[in-house]
């Protein structure tokens, strides 16, 4: 059996390894102003992923009215890809 569905599977295509940031960060969303981030995956329940450089991953909706995509150009000297853990061996822990 598919427990995939269409939904999910465009989801992932969409967001998987795009730059974002949180569009207009309110309430709990508010640590992130500032940040760009790189969405890892999306998961079933249709959240984001996202490694904002800073070792963690977090759980966001993927939805166009939490979260902006940026071209790699918007992107550049604001994500800083050794800095996460989405590595085999990170930098800063060799």
């Amino acid at each position: 059996m598919n427990y995939i569905t269409d939904t999910e599977i465009a989801l992932k295509k969409k967001w998987t390894d795009q730059f974002v940031t949180v569009i207009e960060p309110i309430g709990e969303l508010s640590r992130f102003a500032g940040l760009t981030g790189r969405v890892i995956t999306v998961n079933c329940g249709g959240r984001a992923l996202v490694d904002f450089a800073d070792g963690a991953w977090y759980d966001l909706p993927a939805t166009e009215s939490v979260l902006k995509i940026l071209s790699p150009e918007e992107a550049n000297g604001k994500y800083d890809s050794t800095a996460n853990s989405a590595q085999a061996k990170p930098a800063r822990q060799s």
